[in-house]
């Protein structure tokens, strides 16, 4: 049976653990949600990346899978190199969809939301350089997303207020063009989608790479093979009770709540 480690800075990577789930029903999954870490947007580089290679590298000693998934975008665009170089499993990263949303525009308009980390990165520009130097690209940087979509996913209302704020700088109109494809470069964000779609001045395409990287995956251990599901467990580094409503999320991936920390 196929082991996957998904690991995220928080629960947002439940996003494409879903979608994983969905393409390879019958792996074995550990998802591990870095919520002592969390949240990594506003983290330096050098703090966050050795701070991401140390923890991966130690799960990987405690659950030894055959690939390891890092289900954000953040660390994906800092830590990819040098685990590749520590270890010889795959590894499936999450980079911004850039180059889907470049080849789907018809205005030439489209946005990048992400966390400050994602945005700043040399990674991201560069993605945009190679896909998008065609579109007007606005790379907009949001530290309050992730933390919003994390307390939705527990249970609490949605802000409609902070959202709409948070998102709004994406919304760009240059004479008779608007945006229309926004990117969603923060696995956090699927979730807030429903209320992205609300709350949003004018329609757009909202690209979530989940599907792309559970296509990936595939890719990398095989189609695997069909049945129950495969199960597994699913960790938070602090060693917290997963609340409720998640607990219900996880079942239905088939995945066991654990209430210890996952080095543990």
């Amino acid at each position: 049976m196929t082991r996957l480690l998904v690991f995220d800075s928080g629960i947002g990577g439940l996003s494409v653990a879903s979608e994983i789930r969905l393409a390879l029903p019958a792996a074995e999954m550990i998802y591990v949600a870095d919520d002592a870490g969390f949240p990594y947007g506003e983290r330096s580089d050098d703090d966050l990346g050795v701070h991401v290679v140390e923890l991966i590298g130690a799960l990987i000693d405690v659950f030894t899978p055959d690939a390891v998934v890092i289900a954000c975008n953040t660390a994906s665009t800092l830590v990819l190199p040098p685990l590749r170089e520590r270890f010889s499993i795959p590894f499936v990263g999450t980079v911004p969809a850039v180059k889907p949303a470049a080849e789907q525009t018809r205005s030439g308009l489209i946005s990048v939301l992400a966390t400050p980390g994602t945005m700043r990165r040399d990674y991201t520009r560069a993605l945009i350089e190679s896909h998008a130097s065609h579109c007007a690209v606005r790379l907009v940087g949001s530290a309050n997303l992730a933390p919003i979509a994390e307390a939705v996913m527990r249970g609490e209302p949605a802000d409609d207020a902070a959202i709409a704020t948070e998102i709004g700088p994406a919304f760009v109109e240059d004479g008779d063009r608007r945006t229309d494809s926004i990117v969603l470069a923060c696995t956090h964000y699927p979730f807030l989608k429903a209320d992205f779609v609300r709350l949003a001045p004018w329609p757009v395409e909202w690209i979530d790479p989940a599907p792309a990287i559970a296509r990936r995956v595939v890719s990398v251990v095989g189609e695997g093979e069909g049945g129950e599901t495969g199960g597994g467990l699913a960790y938070l580094t602090s060693g917290k009770v997963w609340p409720e409503p998640l607990v219900d999320v996880l079942g239905r991936m088939g995945l066991e709540p654990m209430s210890e920390p996952a080095s543990g």
